[in-house]
């Protein structure tokens, strides 16, 4: 009988996807043998019914399955008589790891029903649970994750070993016989009783719990006592950031405006906080100054069972130190937790790496901050990068993450941090070494930023390998072209890159630009007037700094005076005129922050990244009366927001109110930028508009910018974040590009 081996390739093991294949080769009586390795799974088979079988391979795969390719190709050798699974063959990777999964149905309610596992805080199957937080290496199985210090009970390994069990070399599969302990712990010490029903009590009463989750501690409190809230506040010292919340979807319905497309993506297996708007009826202090609230669905057994107890909603907020990566051990919880909560609900059950939770929107879609339940996966890379080097794609400064080329695809790591915390520079250096030894990366080139202050740029020339350094602005327009699959040899876009900071070739901080280019190049058509940053990075922290400059330069000085009287004026005046840690820039992000300043938001101090900004776009949601917007002076390559400020100042003196005002700042800016855009489309300069920076994860500005673009094809971020955690993402591309037409030449 004519046979054929089949090659699987994606994100395919982990995922239930060789008892799928059993299944399926019963169901269409066929012989052979299915394995894992590391490119993927195997497969040997024949039978009369084969093309049938090759046809609905795909079209039926489980559902964390991702299939990227099945290769075809025939086999004479031995088969067995029946269709067995075979033993894992090989180390390597050269596969997908798949991410941590959310309950699935079937576990959910299997922890609610009479059974070995009622009540069960680590029930799982093949179709969820923990993955890429317990695994050690490839190939997936249970030795090679920490999940092999508890080894399975009789009833266990009968799941285990059974073909047609949910179950089926689910590599977590535990019970409360061999698996997993949870426990209540106080003063380090453990409490007598049912941990849940503890925990719940506590959190009623007003207390903070330390949770021990999937990726690291979270801390946790009862989102409608305000007491609690201040409570927590005051002990992380975390003034005004927003809490995450977790609940069951009931109970989210009654805090938060929950859309269909919300919905969907809070029951994603990959479970992200998703940003939705805000009922109002919690508490201030669970998102001061924000209209919109980033909650979540319970992602793991413990979680469900908590909620179930508790019966309300949660903050559910990263246990860490200000600024440090979230704490993931237990000792570690108690040494760096012990200020902050009142209890521990712990397990045993180690966790391999640290992943913040992801965050999301649905309207319009993107992704902040990519973490668990997105990463490991990958992305294909756009055609003309066939067969690139092997790359290591080192990130910025902020929002740290690496990306690694390999076989035609992308792996875009997870979120690290802010590099300028010794910690979290240290967990990126982790990351580097984990990544390159669970992938089997073996680099030919690294690229990084262009800056040579970075700490990954550092470390990258430091590696001993060649390097490739590219600039902030234009990683972040190659990223944008990449995620939406934009080929190498397409042609050129007009890349709208609204950020923070970076560095120009100027020798200039850039942050508000109009690019012309692709992945092998750019040229700079436009960019935002530029303005000192008095102070350099205080520049960021203290809005008063931007507002003071750019009043300035629109000749209202006196304005300034009466708005900033308690500030040191004429001091930083003198440093701006003297040129004194006072860089150019032409940024975006702290235009808003002048704006915001000027409007009383946090003039004074943020009290973390990016606060006065979101304030300001939260200010502009609330706009009844939405209007045209602000003029900007767009007289050659400058876009110049000299007359905003000016009228600024009449719609004051008027009374206007500052959510229209809000609204007209992001209007004007959003209009300047996407008429120049659209002239370079129209005039075949470019074939599409690109947006990315961290100023597109404003959805008012993004949406602006895209209605204002109108029949112009627009690119966007959805899986990568726009702002610098999809940074690795586009210097991994433009490196591969530059080594790919150098060849080309020779």
């Amino acid at each position: 009988m004519t046979g054929v081996a089949i090659r699987v390739r994606g994100q395919v093991q982990g995922v239930g996807f060789r008892p799928f294949v059993w299944q399926l080769a019963q169901e269409y009586g066929l012989r052979g043998r299915v394995w894992n390795d590391a490119e993927g799974v195997g497969i040997e088979a024949a039978g009369e019914r084969l093309d049938a079988f090759i046809a609905v391979l795909s079209a039926r795969a489980p559902k964390l399955a991702r299939i990227d390719a099945v290769e075809v190709s025939a086999f004479a050798g031995d088969l067995p008589q029946g269709f067995e699974i075979a033993v894992s063959r090989g180390r390597g990777a050269e596969t997908c790891v798949t991410p941590d999964a959310a309950t699935c149905p079937d576990c959910a309610g299997e922890i609610r029903s009479p059974g070995r596992r009622q009540g069960y805080a680590f029930t799982n199957c093949t179709h969820c649970g923990p993955r890429f937080t317990i695994l050690h290496g490839l190939p997936y199985d249970r030795a090679q994750t920490t999940m092999r210090a508890f080894p399975m009970c009789p009833d266990c390994q009968a799941e285990y070993a059974d073909p047609a069990d949910r179950r089926f070399h689910a590599q977590p599969v535990a019970c409360p016989t061999c698996g997993p302990r949870l426990w209540l712990e106080v003063g380090e010490q453990e409490m007598p009783g049912d941990p849940i029903a503890l925990a719940a009590a506590r959190l009623r009463a007003g207390e903070i719990v330390a949770l021990k989750g999937l990726g690291g501690f979270h801390l946790a409190c009862d989102a409608h006592n305000p007491r609690s809230l201040a409570l927590l506040r005051a002990r992380k010292r975390r003034p005004a950031k927003p809490f995450a919340l977790m609940g069951h979807l009931a109970t989210l319905d009654r805090v938060a405006v929950l859309t269909v497309a919300d919905r969907r993506l809070l029951g994603d297996p990959a479970a992200p906080i998703v940003l939705v708007p805000s009922r109002g009826a919690l508490p201030e202090d669970v998102a001061p100054g924000m209209t919109s609230l980033g909650v979540m669905l319970p992602y793991t057994p413990l979680h469900h069972l908590l909620l179930d107890a508790f019966g309300g909603v949660l903050v559910m907020t990263s246990g860490n130190l200000s600024g440090e990566p979230q704490v993931v051990g237990n000792a570690e919880a108690r040494e760096k937790l012990a200020r902050f909560a009142d209890a521990f609900l712990m397990h045993d059950r180690d966790i391999a790496r640290r992943l913040d939770d992801s965050v999301e929107r649905s309207q319009p879609p993107m992704i902040l901050r990519r973490a668990r339940g997105r990463v490991p996966g990958t992305l294909p890379l756009p055609q003309g990068f066939e067969g690139p080097p092997q790359v290591l794609a080192l990130g910025g400064q902020k929002k740290g993450a690496i990306c690694l080329l390999k076989n035609g695809q992308a792996l875009l790591g997870h979120h690290l941090g802010d590099l300028d915390d010794v910690l979290c520079a240290e967990e990126f250096g982790k990351a580097v070494t984990d990544y390159a030894a669970l992938f089997d990366h073996r680099p030919d080139l690294v690229a990084v930023d262009a800056h040579p202050g970075y700490r990954a740029t550092q470390a990258g020339r430091a590696m001993g390998l060649p390097v490739a350094e590219v600039f902030h602005h234009h990683a972040h327009l190659a990223a944008c072209l990449a995620e939406n699959g934009w080929p190498l040899d397409r042609g050129k876009v007009a890349g709208i890159i609204l950020d923070g900071t970076g560095l120009g070739p100027d020798g200039t901080v850039w942050g508000g630009e109009l690019l012309l280019g692709d992945y092998l190049g750019f040229e700079r058509r436009a960019w935002l007037k530029p303005a000192p940053l008095p102070g350099g990075d205080r520049a960021a922290r203290e809005p008063w700094r931007n507002a003071l400059v750019r009043l300035d330069q629109a000749g209202l000085s006196d304005w300034a005076d009466e708005h900033f009287a308690d500030r040191p004026r004429e001091v930083l005046r003198h440093a701006v005129a003297k040129g004194i840690n006072s860089p150019i820039s032409s940024s975006a992000g702290r235009l808003f922050d002048a704006f915001a300043a000027v409007l009383g938001v946090c003039p004074g101090g943020v009290s973390y990244e990016g606060e006065a900004a979101m304030r300001l776009e939260a200010m502009a949601s609330r706009s009844p009366d939405m209007g045209v917007g602000f003029d900007f002076v767009a007289a050659g390559p400058e876009i110049d927001p000299f007359s905003m400020w000016h009228d600024l100042r009449k719609l004051l003196v008027k009374g206007t109110s500052v959510s229209r005002i809000a609204w007209f700042f992001h209007a004007g800016l959003a209009f300047a930028f996407a008429r120049k855009a659209r002239g370079l489309v129209e005039n075949g300069d470019a074939l599409a508009v690109a947006l990315s920076g961290g100023c597109f994860q404003n959805a008012v500005l993004h949406n602006l910018t895209v209605w204002a673009l109108g029949e112009v094809p627009v690119l966007t971020h959805r899986v990568t974040p726009a702002n610098d955690g999809g940074l690795a993402l586009g210097q991994a591309v433009i490196a591969a590009a530059r080594v790919g037409r150098r060849a080309e030449i020779l």
